[in-house]
């Protein structure tokens, strides 16, 4: 019998029919609760035929291990790659797949869902009322503000169309433009990372972690960054610096961060975000709705299915 292996939570923890389906296939299917450290992988991993996989560390090691072992396919619950070494993959014949083009629209509600949260000082008012208080704090419309997208691909272009809708204008950086998008929604294309920072008061973060966009907001360019300006970030950490999060809000450069994804996940304590009100943190769960992670659950055991 073939063993495949769980590691995604949003998987596990949902009930649909992409556990109705992966339960059908007659696997001895197995769950671990990550996102697993690759010495965890290590001494397991050759013995299943086949892995869903959430934000594990699979690097090398790991890699080389499957292609020892019985593995046929690294199947990624989600879009994002960059905790997964392809270039190993690559190397030892192990295939992997992922879901693009399912999470788009959900992942750009959470990106509103934190804005509007945050200025229209939801959760502020919200933990001022449950303490028995009445406190009316002055919030702020988003509407004719600008906001810059970072990387407009599947979800980009999901939270520019919402943005348009609230009445917001557009601007984007992304190094693929689609000038058919752009004319049909009236939106600007910017030279640089640099010229978005300065003409946007909020900034979304959208595009995808590799070599060249980790640190893409950092300590050299945090000078471009329009005062007041509210950053989101849905993607990933590692497409801005932690310390220029925490030295822009200091400086008054920054007056917000909305964050559904950390460095390291889950949140380390004393974490040097935690108890800043200007900082809002939801746990990595931007694509966690029942609709979503059943699409994404089933087309992950589809992308298993072709190799197992």
């Amino acid at each position: 019998m073939k063993k495949v292996l769980v590691t995604s939570t949003s998987f596990q923890d949902t009930p649909g029919e992409h556990q109705i389906y992966l339960n059908s296939q007659g696997f001895e299917v197995h769950y671990l609760r990550g996102p697993l450290k690759a010495e965890v992988l290590l001494p397991i991993i050759g013995d299943f035929d086949g892995i869903i996989c959430g934000d594990d560390d699979v690097n090398r090691e790991v890699i080389e291990k499957c292609k020892q072992g019985n593995i046929k396919v690294i199947s990624k619950y989600g879009i994002g790659l960059d905790k997964i070494d392809l270039v190993a993959a690559n190397e030892f014949g192990i295939p992997v797949t992922n879901c693009p083009g399912v999470n788009q629209i959900t992942v750009a509600e959470h990106v509103f869902a934190m804005v509007l949260s945050y200025f229209k000082n939801i959760i502020h008012e919200n933990s001022i009322i449950q303490n028995g208080e009445w406190v009316r704090l002055i919030g702020r419309d988003i509407y004719g503000k600008t906001i810059g997208i970072i990387g407009l691909g599947a979800v980009g272009k999901e939270v520019a169309k919402r943005a348009i809708a609230f009445g917001m204008k557009v601007v984007a950086f992304d190094k693929i433009i689609d000038e058919e998008f752009g004319r049909q929604f009236g939106i600007d294309y910017l030279k640089s990372v640099e010229e978005l920072m300065a003409n946007s008061d909020v900034i979304s973060l959208n595009a995808s972690l590799n070599h060249d966009s980790t640190g893409l907001i950092n300590h050299n360019n945090m000078a471009q960054l329009k005062s007041g300006v509210v950053i989101v970030n849905t993607a990933r950490a590692g497409l801005i610096d932690q310390d220029v999060v925490l030295n822009g809000i200091e400086k008054g450069i920054i007056a917000g961060y909305l964050t559904d994804v950390l460095e390291v996940e889950p949140m380390v304590p004393n974490h040097p975000f935690l108890g800043n009100v200007k900082i809002v943190i939801t746990p990595h769960i931007g694509s966690r709705t029942y609709e979503n992670v059943e699409r994404q659950g089933k087309m992950s055991v589809e992308n298993l299915l072709k190799y197992i």
